[in-house]
């Protein structure tokens, strides 16, 4: 049960955690979608649950190195909330304010 615990549970919630934060941190980037702040990190901890399914795959398969996750992490939540993210159409300014 512990050897389970230290090479399932305790990978998954770092990289869900990381991604959160990596998303938290590309809400700083300046895109649009302040309306909606929770999304950044929510999309972020998705991006780190669907890196940690890769990861796993590829660990079970060809043997990838531990570094790799928190790259893919960061892949993922670029991916996600970058070019394949949501499209926030950009609020026009008003020119009488």
């Amino acid at each position: 049960m512990q050897e389970v615990l230290q090479q399932l549970w305790i990978p998954l919630a770092m990289a869900v955690s990381f991604g959160a934060f990596t998303g938290s941190l590309f809400r700083l980037s300046g895109r649009p979608g302040s309306e909606r702040p929770l999304m950044f990190p929510v999309l972020g901890l998705l991006g780190g649950l669907t890196a940690f399914m890769i990861h796993q795959v590829l660990v079970w398969t060809v043997g990838a190195p531990t570094w790799l996750l928190p790259t893919l992490v960061v892949l993922q939540v670029w991916l996600w909330l970058g070019p394949l993210g949501p499209k926030i159409p950009r609020r026009e300014q008003d020119p009488r304010e």
